[in-house]
């Protein structure tokens, strides 16, 4: 192509391809076998059966637009937390929530902090927004406090910490969060990503609302994705004024549709689908982490819906193989190279038969490669 040809025609601006684009996990299996998707962190009890009703109701008024400030989903998500909706942004999925806050509090120069192993898409929203990555290393696969604030300049903006944190499931407890916002300067924005807090059953864990109601720098994030609405492209925002104010005068002015605003509604409502969902995650949470441990796989404690499973460094593409072995058998795990463990499968907590399949595959498959 002459260069006159190339300038015939839209030209992104500089950076943008550059950026590698997000790869979600595999969703299919061999043809005739059963499918066991376990790559997403779904909900393997499903979505509440009043949200699905509630969805169902909405389907003869699809021609009438939804509200544009998602007011009675913003009330219901206040009354369940004990929130002030006036400090509530809901989104299409809290990814939107994410990027807009990119767009809004950078700018190209700045610079936005997270960690080595966090989430793929916070990389790709600061290089979108013209703005250098700036990754710090983990410690034991764990968020360090200490080199995120050593790694703070005077271009710094903005601070993303998932926590927990995907794909490795380890957490910050709230102390170490309130020690990270307390080093950091005032026109610094903290981003608590706490897309699975529903999950997590520590003591000394806080999703981090306390913080966002006494700080006028820190949001946090929040999906009805992880719960059983992954479909419904639902997320929300917790903030100061000030931000919430900055982010609906950018973000769509629909941007949560009518289906996912009354599914979010009757959801959020539902505490009895909650609490059966995260009790069926804590039983069989610790039950994987036991049956692979005892299979010699090393598994990164994880507080979430899923859990990062280690192969023998011995054999560098033994979680490759592994993954191929599963996948021909319909167990759909999710490989984790890009987020730098080459040499580990992701595995969303499932239903009681897909947990003893994997299991029993795994087991199959070391067997196979010992005596290989």
């Amino acid at each position: 192509m002459t260069k006159a040809e190339h300038q015939a025609r839209p030209t992104p601006r500089a950076g943008i391809m550059d950026i590698e684009a997000y790869v979600p996990g595999k969703s299919t299996a061999p043809a005739g076998v059963k499918l066991f998707k376990l790559s997403s962190n779904e909900n393997p009890l499903g979505p509440s059966p009043k949200a699905i009703e509630a969805a169902r109701a909405v389907a003869g008024r699809l021609d009438i637009y939804p509200d544009g400030s998602a007011r009675r989903l913003r009330e219901a998500i206040g009354e369940v937390h004990g929130l002030n909706p006036a400090n509530i942004v809901c989104s299409n999925g809290s990814d939107e929530i994410l990027g807009l806050l990119t767009q809004i509090y950078l700018s190209p120069g700045d610079e936005a902090i997270f960690t080595e192993h966090a989430f793929m898409v916070y990389k790709i929203y600061v290089q979108a927004a013209g703005a250098k990555p700036v990754v710090v290393k983990e410690i034991n696969e764990r968020a360090d406090v200490d080199a995120m604030l050593a790694a703070v300049t005077s271009r710094t903006k903005i601070v993303f910490l998932a926590n927990p944190n995907n794909p490795t499931g380890t957490y910050l407890p709230f102390d170490e969060v309130r020690r990270l916002h307390a080093g950091l300067p005032a026109n610094v924005l903290l981003i608590l990503d706490a897309a699975y807090a529903e999950y997590v059953r520590r003591n000394d864990y806080e999703a981090g609302i306390e913080l966002v109601g006494s700080s006028e720098n820190v949001v946090m994030t929040r999906t009805f994705s992880k719960i059983g609405l992954g479909g419904a492209r639902l997320g929300w925002m917790y903030g100061p004024l000030a931000i919430v104010d900055a982010v609906n005068r950018v973000r769509g002015p629909f941007n949560v549709n009518a289906t996912a605003i009354e599914a979010g509604i009757a959801s959020i409502r539902d505490r009895e689908h909650i609490a059966r969902s995260v009790a069926h995650n804590e039983q069989w949470l610790a039950w994987l982490t036991e049956e692979f441990t005892r299979l010699g796989l090393r598994v990164t404690p994880s507080v979430g819906n899923f859990l990062l499973v280690h192969f023998s460094e011995a054999e560098r593409h033994s979680a490759a193989k592994a993954d191929d072995y599963l996948t021909a058998r319909g167990y759909i795990l999710r490989r984790v190279a890009g987020y730098g463990f080459p040499n580990a499968l992701r595995m969303t907590v499932g239903t009681e038969e897909a947990n003893r399949g994997v299991a029993a595959a795994l087991s199959e498959f070391l067997k196979s490669q010992n005596n290989a």
